[in-house]
C-alpha cells in the first residue's frame, strides 16, 4: 500500500512531527528515532501552548517548560490531561473551519468524549494503521472478502468512533459484502441481529472466501454461545480470515470472559487460526493504534510512548508495575491531547520478553473502566491502593 501524502499544518513549526509520522516501520527504532521523537514532542508542546489558552495556562500552572526536556523519557513530565476531561470540554488548537472529522467515544452511559481532528491529525492516525496492517501482513488487495461487523450500523455521516474505525478497516481487503450485526432500527436505537449473524457465518463458510470480523468482543461471544445453544456444528471459515476486536465489552462486562478463552472459542467454532485473532486498543482521545502481535501483546509503535502512573501519586512507575495508562504522542495538532491519562490499569514490559520478536515495549491491560457491573476501574484502582505501600 502506498503511503498517503500528508502535510502538517505548518512545516516550519512541525517539521519533526512530519518526519516522525512518516516512518513506515512501526516497531523498529534506535537512538536516531529517539532523538526525533523528542524533537517532535517539543514542537508539539510549543504548538499547543501558542494556540490553546487552556493548554498554555496548564503548563504555567504546572511550571513546565520544554527546556526541561532532554530525552524521550522526559516526556513523562509533560502535564497530562485525563481522558474524561474531553467528555465535558471542547478544546481545540486549530480554527473550527479546519476541522475535518468530529468523532465521539462509544461510552454506553454518561457524557461521551468529543474530539475534533484536522486533516493532518486524522490522516496521520489512518496512515499509522496502514503501516501496522502492512507490518502484520494484513493487507489483501486482491482477495475478495466478506465482512461481519459487530458494530453499530450507522448513517454515512456518523460520528461514533468505533463505527468509523470499523468502516475504515474494510479498506484493506476488497469487500464482497458488509453485514452489520447491530442493526439500525431507524428510531435512534440498535438491535442485535444474532440470527442474521449466524446465517451470514454459515453462508460465508459455503462461499469459502476470507471473512473479516471486526467490532465488540461481547457480541462475538454471544453469537458463539448461541451456536452452542442451537447445537450448530463448528464452521470452517477460510484460514485467511481475520478477527479484529475493539471497544471492549462496554455494558456487557458482567458476561466478560478471558480473551484467551474467547480466542479459543473462535478457533474451535469458526476455524480461524489464533494468530489471525487480534484485539485493538485505542480511543478517540488518542488515535495511535495499538494492535496485538501474534502473541497477543500490545507493542508500542515508534510514534508514541507509554508511561504507567502510580494510582496514588500519579508519578511514573517502572516496568511490570501496575498503574494508570498514560499515552504520549506528538501526532495530534488539532487539540492538546498529546499526553492523555486513561482510566485503564496497565503495566509496561520489555519487548524482548515477548516471543513474537518485536523489540519495542508492550503493555498489558489489567482492567478497563467499568470492568464489571459492580467493579469499575476506579474501584479496581482503590483495591490496588490497598496493596500499595504508603
Amino acid at each position: 500500500m502506498n503511503s498517503v501524502e500528508l502535510s502538517v499544518p505548518d512545516p516550519s513549526l512541525l517539521g519533526a512531527v512530519q518526519r516522525l509520522c512518516e516512518y513506515s516501520k512501526p516497531f523498529q527504532y534506535g537512538p536516531e528515532e529517539e532523538d526525533l521523537f523528542l524533537a517532535a514532542m517539543i514542537e508539539n508542546v510549543q504548538w499547543h501552548t501558542r494556540r490553546s489558552e487552556f493548554y498554555g495556562n496548564l503548563l504555567a500552572l504546572k511550571n513546565f517548560s520544554v527546556q526541561s526536556m532532554k530525552t524521550a523519557d522526559d516526556c513523562a513530565n509533560i502535564p497530562f490531561i485525563h481522558a474524561n476531561f474531553f467528555k465535558t470540554h471542547e478544546v481545540l488548537s486549530v480554527d473550527r473551519r479546519d476541522v475535518a472529522v468530529h468523532l465521539t467515544s462509544s461510552g454506553t452511559t454518561g457524557q461521551k468524549s468529543q474530539m475534533f481532528f484536522d486533516a493532518w491529525t486524522i490522516g496521520a492516525a489512518h496512515r499509522m494503521v496502514d503501516f501496522i496492517y502492512r507490518e502484520f501482513g494484513f493487507l489483501a488487495p486482491d482477495a475478495k472478502t466478506n465482512y461481519l461487523l459487530f458494530n453499530y450500523e450507522t448513517a454515512a455521516d456518523a460520528k461514533l468512533g468505533t463505527s468509523y474505525t470499523a468502516h475504515y478497516l474494510c479498506k484493506y481487503a476488497p469487500a464482497k459484502e458488509i453485514f452489520h450485526v447491530l442493526r439500525n432500527t431507524g428510531t435512534g436505537a440498535h438491535e442485535f441481529d444474532i440470527f442474521g449473524a449466524l446465517g451470514k457465518l454459515k453462508s460465508y463458510e459455503q462461499e469459502g472466501l476470507p471473512v473479516r470480523i471486526f467490532g465488540f468482543p461481547s457480541f462475538m461471544y454471544f453469537t458463539l454461545c448461541r451456536m452452542k445453544d442451537l447445537s450448530m456444528p463448528p464452521l470452517q471459515l477460510s484460514p485467511e480470515s481475520l478477527v479484529m476486536f475493539g471497544g471492549g465489552w462496554k455494558g456487557h462486562a458482567r458476561e466478560a470472559i478471558r480473551k484467551e478463552d474467547l480466542y479459543d472459542m473462535i478457533e474451535r467454532q469458526l476455524g480461524i487460526p489464533g494468530e489471525r485473532i487480534r484485539d485493538g486498543f485505542g480511543s478517540v482521545e488518542h488515535c495511535v493504534p495499538y494492535i496485538e502481535c501474534r502473541q497477543h501483546n500490545f507493542h508500542v509503535p515508534l510514534w508514541s510512548r507509554v508511561f504507567i502512573r502510580d494510582v496514588k501519586t500519579l508519578e511514573p512507575l517502572g516496568l511490570e508495575q501496575p498503574g494508570f495508562l498514560n499515552f504520549v504522542s506528538p501526532y495530534i495538532s488539532s487539540a492538546p491531547a498529546q499526553s492523555v491519562l486513561m482510566g485503564d490499569l496497565a503495566s509496561l514490559h520489555e519487548g524482548k520478553s515477548c516471543r513474537c520478536g518485536t523489540p519495542t515495549p508492550y503493555f498489558i491491560i489489567h482492567g478497563r473502566a467499568g470492568a464489571s457491573a459492580s467493579k469499575s476501574c476506579a474501584v479496581a484502582a482503590s483495591e490496588l491502593l490497598r496493596r500499595t505501600p504508603s
